[in-house]
Order: structure tokens, then C-alpha cells, then sequence
């Protein structure tokens, strides 16, 4: 996404040309910054050649799933749902991870009849459940175990997941009692350790602990895992005061770790690899003044993009056409939903702005379409692809008739 000659483009295509076509509302994507992030993502570890299953969570729409596999990435997935939509894709089952504390007996019956790589596992009583599918079907299942390795990642609370409040994963107490219980099952094969600390992560330093923790429970268990599921988490910059995630000091924690543990990584990002390729676009229906703020209202709403609702987060708002006028007063973004969450930004300064002009809101590629809903009966957005001079519908915007 870049400026020419003051109208801001994604790809080879203006934005506005885009809203005047294909309406507002819309998530519009950049193929070729989704690419891109994906090749960064593995040259930060390349040496170590770890085995990257998308977070399909963070954005589950079966076109950018399909291009992702062109890439050769596996899935993670965390519902039935999530897995058949990767398999949908052509994402090859013996790179999906089936993560989550709640798998019904259901969804780990097709998970197993799928043949998919690991079902990681939280606790022991679903262990059991996969005991039982096993008996069953005479099978012998691989899984990996889920710690919870009580680390802070520094994160935002709601998107924390590594703390020993927080639901995820067994403790080290009990990840030791199943490693003794279950090493020689006939039934299951423990193949993994897997570990996940939060989101939206910035610091190497969580991931450094974490690691330390990883060998510490390796050594207690005397147990020798095929795989090591760092999860994600990785953090992107939604705004110049986020600092940037120092890959290469996480990179080396890692190849220090695997001189002495002879196992494959696996990685389970997300946001990293699709959250700055999209722009949500959005109309001004109304700008309402008041003698502190403008209230710029928009037609995108809470229930196209919740994120800064849910968690206070922020992203970004720029203009489709730059112009010099700067209006120093305070200016909040709002969306028409009934609710006083229904915010996206609050700045003290913005450029001049007109009723019906477009504007782009930021880095919504990760939890923006996926955490979508009918809340007030609003339908749901249009998605499209842009790759260079091309435009392609991956989601068409839903239709009133659809949900009434």
C-alpha cells in the first residue's frame, strides 16, 4: 500500500476505483505483501527449516488459505470447521495441527479419520477421549501435549495464553504425570510438546523463557519428542511507538536450543503473515462537530472489525487522497452501531475530510473478516484480492436475505 501522486493504491489499483466498484464496506488484500511476509517469515529461520502451519483463526477465507498452501505452509487449525476449510484448500494433512482446549468427541473423530499431522492436546480427560476413538478404530494416534509454561508474554490480558491463570495447556505437574502415563501407550504415540504464550508478542524475551522452560521439562521427563510446537504470537507494528520482534535473537535461541535436542519446529503463525496485507476500506456517511470533537461516523461498524472493541487495539486510519490541510481538534472514528464500543480511533489531529470521502483502515488482514458478525442485523463485508492490476471477489458481501 503506497501513496502515488497523493491517492493512496494497493498494489497497481486505487483505492477509491476499488470502493467506487466494489462498494464499502471491504476487505481488500495485497497477494504480493501476503507473499512477502511469507518469505521474510522464513528466511528469519532457514537454517533450522521449520514446519509453518497458518493460523487459519486469524483468517479463515478459502482463497488467501489456498494461496498460502501454493506457499507451502501447513495449517493450525482449532475446530472442525477450521479443518475442513484447510482441507478445502488442498492443505496437505500431514501439515495441520488440530490445537484447543474444547474438542468435541466429534471433531476428534474427523481429525483422526483425516489423517492430519497432531491433535495437540490440553488436558488429560481429552487425551482419554482420543483414547477411546483409538480402541475403536484400532488405530494408533499421534498427538502432542500441550504446557502451559506460566510465562507472561507482555502482552494485552485478553490475548495472553501462557500464563498459569490462563485456560491453556497442563501444568508442569501434570504434563509429567500423562508423559509417564501415556510413553508406552499402545494406543497413542506422544509425538510433540507443544507451547503457546499469548499473541500480539513483541519482545524476544518471553520466547527466550519459554525456551528455557521447554528444555527444563525435556530433561525431567527424559522424553524424546519428534516435534517442538513453539506456536505464534509474533507481533506486527499497528503503530510507530510498537516496537519491532527481534526474530534474529529469538532464531539464535532456537538453534542453540536444537544442538542438543535433535527434533523438528514446528510454528503456528498468524497475524505476522496476513495481518499488514489488508486494508478495510470505509465510507464518511457523516461528520458531526461538536466544540471538542469531530465525530467522523463511518459505514464500517464494530461488527466488520470488533478488535479495537474486544481489546482496545489500535489501527490505523489514513486517507484515500493526502491533502496539507491539517485540522488540529480531536477526531473520532465511529461506527453507526448502537454502542459506545462502536470506536475505532480517537486522534488529536487529522487531514481536512468530507462527508462520502473513502478511508482505509490498517493492518485488519489478521482477526478482522474471521471475528466478523451480524451484530444489529449488519451483513457481513466483501473481501477481494489484489494481485498487481488484478481484482478478484473471494468473499462476496453478504445479503440481507441471507440472514432474514
Amino acid at each position: 500500500m503506497n501513496y502515488k501522486k497523493s491517492n493512496l493504491y494497493i498494489e497497481n489499483i486505487p483505492v477509491q476505483k476499488i470502493a467506487r466498484k466494489f462498494g464499502t464496506p471491504s476487505y481488500c488484500y495485497s497477494l504480493n505483501k501476503l507473499k512477502s511476509n511469507i518469505k521474510n517469515f522464513r528466511k528469519h529461520f532457514k537454517s533450522i527449516s521449520p514446519m509453518i502451519c497458518f493460523s487459519v483463526k486469524s483468517n479463515a477465507n478459502l482463497q488467501i488459505l489456498r494461496e498460502i498452501k501454493k506457499m507451502g505452509m501447513g495449517a493450525d487449525v482449532v475446530s472442525k470447521g477450521e479443518l475442513i476449510m484447510a482441507l478445502k484448500a488442498g492443505i496437505n494433512p500431514k501439515k495441520i495441527v488440530f490445537s484447543g482446549v474444547g474438542k468435541t468427541f466429534d471433531e476428534l473423530k474427523f481429525a483422526i479419520d483425516k489423517n492430519i499431522l497432531l491433535i495437540n492436546s490440553e488436558s488429560e480427560s481429552e487425551i482419554n477421549e482420543i483414547e477411546k476413538i483409538s480402541k475403536i478404530k484400532k488405530k494408533k494416534i499421534d498427538i502432542g501435549i500441550r504446557l502451559n509454561p506460566n510465562i507472561d508474554s507482555k502482552t494485552l490480558k485478553k490475548i495472553s495464553t501462557g500464563r498459569k491463570e490462563d485456560k491453556f495447556g497442563l501444568t508442569e505437574f501434570n504434563f509429567l504425570k500423562i508423559i509417564k502415563k501415556y510413553k508406552n501407550s499402545k494406543n497413542l504415540n506422544l509425538k510433540c510438546l507443544s507451547v503457546h504464550i499469548g499473541s500480539q508478542i513483541t519482545s524476544y524475551k518471553p520466547y527466550i523463557k519459554m525456551l528455557k522452560v521447554i528444555e527444563s521439562i525435556i530433561k525431567k521427563s527424559n522424553y524424546n519428542f519428534d516435534f517442538i510446537d513453539l506456536g505464534g504470537g509474533m507481533g506486527i507494528r499497528y503503530n510507530k511507538k510498537t516496537k519491532k520482534l527481534n526474530y534474529k535473537k529469538y532464531y539464535t535461541a532456537i538453534k542453540n536450543f536444537l544442538k542438543n535436542y535433535k527434533t523438528k519446529i514446528i510454528f503456528e503463525p498468524g497475524r505476522s503473515i496476513i495481518a499488514d496485507s489488508a486494508l478495510l476500506l470505509t465510507k464518511i456517511l457523516y461528520i458531526k462537530k461538536t466544540n471538542n470533537i469531530n465525530f467522523i461516523i463511518l459505514d464500517a461498524a464494530m461488527n466488520d472489525l470488533i478488535r479495537p472493541a474486544l481489546y482496545n487495539a489500535e489501527h490505523k486510519i489514513i486517507a484515500s487522497k493526502k491533502n496539507s490541510k491539517i485540522v488540529k481538534k480531536r477526531h473520532e472514528f465511529v461506527g453507526p452501531i448502537c454502542e459506545t464500543t462502536d470506536k475505532f480511533l480517537s486522534v488529536n489531529k487529522f487531514q481536512m475530510l468530507k462527508e462520502k470521502e473513502i478511508l482505509s483502515i490498517c493492518d485488519v488482514g489478521a482477526y478482522g473478516m474471521s471475528l466478523s458478525s451480524n451484530y444489529n442485523l449488519r451483513t457481513k463485508p466483501s473481501e477481494i484480492l489484489i494481485n498487481k492490476s488484478s481484482v478478484k471477489i473471494i468473499r462476496k458481501r453478504q445479503k440481507l436475505n441471507n440472514i432474514i
